[in-house]
């Protein structure tokens, strides 16, 4: 298979991943309290790293795309994932709290604007973050771009990708009986929230391994089945997001506002086979947005750990980092 263009010569500048110089656990009120870490150069450009999902928590590798003696890095796991707690847990998550406590950790850091970096559900959070808060963001960074919109979840929850992957389809559908079909996300909500432990674990994987099947464009259709814990909280997050369409006013509200952010410097990076967000939310997301480019990597998907998009990633962060040292 080709290999994206310098995709060799990109990844050999990734940085191993660099210790956290500070890690907490930070207070947001409504019972949860979420995990935060920096690392890198603690006077460095401030960048703070937004995790897929909703649900994925953050990793460190997620760290591997700044220069650790260039880049201030903050990266924290969502209300109910990762290290955060309670774990799993939906009561006051919505987009807007998440919206408040990127907010509290930038004031908390006492950070006066930052780069936003984000990817897939990231990416979602970070331009809902951007538009209530254009003052606190120096540049947009986003992967695989989702707006958020019924369209994509009929898409991906509605049979759409699974066109394509009509086996890995079938599997997904398979533990939901013939007479739900015609809603998966609801269906699964009963089961992801049913009561029984065991019982939201099945439905968690099986939720899970949909998506992660899909995710690069090297898939065999099959996803490996991680621990049960990281499943269900992930399901159980994503499913009570999609059940709500995000918590936004409408369909479309993110493209619609896309004014209040129109002046905010970005780059889309995005794989041309990504089953799970397609590029043509990437696409008319650039059309809206004048101050963005969109760089469409071929032969990728929709995975972070893509090498054409990491190689990307990298380059990107890396210019950016030299154009702020030129002033």
């Amino acid at each position: 298979m080709d290999k994206h263009p310098d995709q060799k010569r990109a990844v050999q500048y990734l940085h191993p991943p660099a210790d956290p110089y500070d890690q907490r656990m930070v207070d947001v009120g409504q019972g949860h309290r979420i995990y935060v870490e920096q690392c890198g150069n603690p006077h460095g450009i401030p960048v703070v790293v937004l995790h897929g999902g909703p649900g994925g928590g953050c990793s460190p590798a997620m760290r591997r795309y700044f220069d650790p003696g260039l880049y201030r890095v903050i990266l924290f796991d969502q209300r109910g994932c990762g290290r955060s707690r309670p774990h799993a847990a939906v009561e006051n998550n919505t987009t807007w709290h998440l919206v408040d406590d990127i907010e509290r950790i930038r004031r908390l850091l006492g950070i006066d604007a930052w780069m936003v970096f984000g990817g897939s559900w990231g990416a979602t959070l970070a331009l809902v973050y951007a538009q209530s808060h254009p003052d606190r963001v120096r540049h947009l960074i986003l992967r695989g771009v989702f707006l958020m919109t019924r369209a994509e979840l009929d898409w991906f929850y509605g049979g759409g990708a699974g066109r394509f992957w009509p086996e890995t389809w079938a599997r997904f559908a398979a533990p939901i009986p013939e007479n739900e079909r015609h809603d998966l996300i609801a269906a699964y909500n009963r089961r992801l929230f049913c009561g029984d432990m065991a019982e939201e674990v099945r439905y968690g994987r099986a939720w899970s391994g949909w998506e992660n099947a899909l995710a690069s464009i090297h898939s065999g259709g099959h996803a490996g089945e991680g621990p049960g814990e990281y499943a269900r909280a992930f399901a159980r997050l994503e499913n009570h997001y999609f059940m709500n369409a995000g918590f936004l006013e409408f369909d479309g509200q993110i493209l619609a506002n896309m004014g209040r952010i129109s002046h905010i410097p970005g780059v889309i990076v995005q794989g041309r086979y990504d089953m799970i967000c397609p590029p043509a939310s990437a696409w008319k997301l650039n059309e809206l947005w004048p101050a963005a480019e969109l760089k469409m990597i071929r032969n990728a998907g929709h995975a972070l750990s893509e090498p054409g998009i990491s190689a990307e990633l990298v380059r990107v962060m890396n210019a950016l980092a030299r154009k702020d040292a030129q002033g």
